[in-house]
């Protein structure tokens, strides 16, 4: 599918209040036929998303440890997740330790998913993402670890307002791109 077509394709999905907010752009190389464009949105007439861009004001994470030691990243710590350390403990742990060790697993892991989907978003064309995209059910796109799937699924029409203020838990475990995102499409609300 050309460019235009795509893009065009993209743009019929988006909700009606991020129409002319959103935008999908493309850069190519007409005369370097090996090298591969770059495909980015933009909100507001600015470049929010694209990957290579160091400017940007959504911070990429370059280490887990980065993402471990980041204090804006609030995880949610549910009473299972502190019986479950409770019973490796064997009971001997005090119980403000506990709540600290609960946390610090599921940030360890929820480090090594971000990271994971980080890393293979670098490594992505977004014009195979987008016909994914085009092609799955919206339901696969929200449900997805892949940002750029997450993230043009939250844009998109078919998301109404009670699943997008249904999802406020599960987006403060996505990365700050998804949840810029999400942001901007609750701010439509």
């Amino acid at each position: 599918m050309s460019w235009s077509k795509l893009k065009q394709n993209l743009e019929s999905f988006l909700c009606p209040a991020l129409y002319g907010r959103v935008e999908y752009r493309s850069t190519s190389y007409r005369y370097l036929p090996d090298k591969s464009g770059l495909c980015y949105i933009a909100v507001d007439k600015k470049n929010v998303f694209n990957m290579s861009d160091a400017t940007t004001s959504i911070r990429w994470y370059q280490t887990e440890l980065e993402i471990k030691n980041d204090s804006n990243i609030q995880i949610p710590i549910q009473q299972e997740e502190i019986e479950a350390v409770r019973k490796d403990t064997k009971g001997v742990v005090p119980e403000d330790r506990l709540i600290v060790i609960a946390r610090s697993r599921k940030i360890a892991e929820y480090a090594k998913e971000l990271f994971s989907a980080q890393s293979a978003l670098s490594k992505s064309n977004f014009i195979v993402v987008a016909n994914h995209f085009l092609s799955a059910p919206i339901e696969q796109s929200l449900e997805s670890r892949d940002i750029l799937l997450n993230i043009l699924a939250l844009v998109d029409r078919r998301v109404g307002k009670k699943r997008i203020l249904s999802m406020a838990e599960k987006m403060k475990l996505k990365h700050a791109m998804v949840q810029y995102f999400y942001e901007l499409r609750r701010s439509t609300l």
